[in-house]
C-alpha cells in the first residue's frame, strides 16, 4: 500500500499542472481572470497593430486561425501527439507586431482523475497546464511557460510571469488553436496551433 501511494505521489509532483478543480476560475489567479476578461480586446488591439504594420496578407494566409469568431463544437482534443506553432500578434512596445514560428511538437494528454493537460515538448517557450470545460464552443487553459532547454515543466501559480491563461478552441477537422491574452512578454496575443 505505501508503495502505491508513493507512486501516486511522485506522479502527481512529476504533472505540468495543478490538478484542476473542474472551475477554472476557482483555481486562477485575480489578474488571470481579468486578463481572459479583456480577450476580446487583445484580439482587436493585436490584429489591428499587424495589419496597420504591414502584415495583413501573413495574416489572411492563416485563415481561421486569426479569425476571432471561428470555433466549433466540440473543443476536446483527443489525447495524444500533435505538431504546434506559436504566431505572435501585436507588441507592448517596439518590437515586431508579427512574428511566426515553425513547427514544435505538443501533446495532450488525459490523467487518471480526468484532466486534459496540453503540454509544448520542444521549443525555448514551452507551455503546460490544464484545459477546463467552460463553454459548448471552448476550453480554458490555465498553465505556465518555461523559458530555455534546461528548464523542466512550469506549473502554473508559482510565479505570475510565467502564468499563463487562455481560450483553446477547435478552428477545423483535426486543427486547435489556444489564444493567450495579454502575455508578460513580446506581444499582445499570443496563439499556440495545434494540428494532427
Amino acid at each position: 500500500m505505501r508503495a502505491a501511494v508513493a507512486v501516486v505521489l511522485s506522479l502527481l509532483a512529476a504533472g505540468p499542472a495543478l490538478a484542476a478543480s473542474g472551475d477554472w476560475r476557482a483555481d486562477a489567479r485575480r489578474n488571470d481572470i481579468r486578463r481572459l476578461e479583456r480577450l476580446d480586446e487583445a484580439w482587436d488591439a493585436a490584429l489591428s497593430q499587424a495589419r496597420g504594420e504591414g502584415h495583413g496578407r501573413a495574416l489572411r494566409a492563416l485563415g481561421p486561425l486569426v479569425d476571432p469568431r471561428v470555433a466549433l463544437a466540440r473543443p476536446q482534443p483527443t489525447p495524444g501527439a500533435y505538431r504546434c506553432r506559436t504566431i505572435k500578434l501585436g507588441s507592448p512596445g517596439s518590437g515586431p507586431s508579427y512574428v511566426a514560428y515553425g513547427w514544435f511538437r505538443c501533446r495532450v494528454t488525459l490523467t487518471p482523475g480526468g484532466d486534459l493537460v496540453l503540454e509544448k515538448t520542444t521549443g525555448s517557450q514551452r507551455q503546460a497546464g490544464n484545459l477546463y470545460p467552460e463553454a459548448a464552443r471552448r476550453l480554458v487553459f490555465l498553465g505556465a511557460v518555461a523559458w530555455g532547454t534546461g528548464e523542466g515543466r512550469a506549473r502554473y501559480g508559482r510565479d505570475a510571469e510565467r502564468d499563463q491563461v487562455g481560450v483553446f478552441e477547435r478552428i477545423g477537422a483535426g486543427r486547435y488553436r489556444l489564444a493567450l491574452p495579454w502575455p508578460r512578454q513580446e506581444s499582445k496575443l499570443d496563439i499556440l496551433e495545434l494540428r494532427r
